[in-house]
């Protein structure tokens, strides 16, 4: 089915504007119940907490998985705001932490890192098996939404008949990109918050797991690819950032989706450039619906509040778009389950 986006009408203009007073803004969710934790066992040392919102019967209710950016966390504003509009429509709601996130570093001996695709595809497949969810969309932002994105191009036409929508918004699908515009001396205040974040983190796991992540290469590092170069592509496997960019970039599988994607970003976003969204791999695919605004900055799209609706554009049109793609194609009564086949990725 055609989806088309609603009409953006920026609060202000400025990527820079927009990024930061979306991430400074203090946000209220006074519709969004108590959350429930809810732990996955992804690997043999790795466990993932997600926060969750049920609804009575969540089997005959679609889910939504929430994919949190690079240092964030299921608390997240963003998360936060798209559960909130979730709940409202009566959908379930998996606010997912990726590994060590959330405070939760004690949880899981390794890292994460922005294409590990292997958990987000363990819960999914959990919900479906486990808890008989019949009708599942996965939205990212940022580095959630990259993994989004290369875990639909991974599954190819491999996705459970459950995945019924992929949303990405402000997705760093071509990583190598991204950390390029990161070093622009204009973009110095995100390569500081991202460093001064990263490295509390490898403070935090040092210190519950002795011995396993050397700190005295902390001192040296000042940005996010010689982070990379020393601590995520080693303890990952691959050989340095280069190839760790290349290869946990959805970018690469993009052309690969199958399932109904609807990709959200803004020409003005400071440090996901515009070009790779317009990648032929990207406008050819009839399954990829791209939202391209002159103004939105970095998960941001703000605009005006009125009657009731509270100016985020991104998280209602996330929540549009799933919702219009179960409305297209139904959803399977709670008497009409079947077993779901194991799910293999193709990089």
């Amino acid at each position: 089915m055609s989806f088309t986006p609603s009409a953006y009408r920026p609060l202000f203009t400025g990527g820079h504007r927009q990024t930061l007073y979306a991430w400074a803004r203090r946000r209220r969710f006074p519709r969004l119940p108590d959350r429930v934790a809810r732990y996955f066992d992804v690997a043999a040392e790795a466990r993932v907490l997600a926060h969750c919102h049920w609804h009575p019967n969540p089997a005959d209710r679609p889910t939504i998985v929430l994919l949190h950016g690079l240092e964030g966390s299921s608390l997240a504003h963003y998360m936060c705001g798209i559960s909130e509009k979730a709940w409202v429509l009566g959908w379930n709601v998996v606010r997912l932490n990726q590994r060590n996130c959330g405070n939760t570093e004690h949880l899981s001996r390794g890292l994460y890192h922005s294409g590990l695709t292997h958990d987000p595809l363990f819960v999914v497949q959990e919900l479906i098996e486990r808890d008989g969810m019949q009708a599942i969309a996965v939205a990212g932002y940022s580095l959630g939404g990259n993994l989004a994105l290369k875990l639909a191009g991974e599954l190819r036409n491999g996705a459970p008949a459950a995945l019924r929508a992929i949303c990405a918004v402000s997705p760093t699908m071509d990583l190598a990109r991204c950390v390029d515009a990161l070093e622009r001396r204009s973009n110095f205040i995100y390569q500081w918050h991202f460093m001064r974040n990263l490295k509390a983190r490898i403070r935090r796991k040092a210190a519950v797991f002795p011995g396993a992540f050397p700190l005295e290469p902390l001192g040296r590092i000042r940005t996010v690819r010689r982070f990379d170069d020393v601590y995520t592509a080693p303890h990952h496997g691959f050989r340095d950032s280069a190839d760790y960019y290349y290869r946990a970039s959805a970018l690469r599988v993009i052309d690969r989706i199958r399932v109904p994607t609807l990709i959200v970003t803004a020409e003005d976003d400071p440090f996901v450039l515009p070009a790779p969204f317009r990648h032929p791999s990207v406008r050819a695919n009839p399954h990829i619906t791209v939202a391209m605004t002159p103004h939105g900055g970095h998960c941001a799209f703000l605009e005006r509040a009125i009657d009731g609706y509270d100016g985020y554009w991104a998280e209602r049109e996330i929540m549009r778009f799933a919702a219009a793609h179960l409305e297209a194609r139904g959803i399977p009564s709670a008497g009409d389950r079947t077993q779901a086949p194991s799910l293999t990725l193709r990089a």
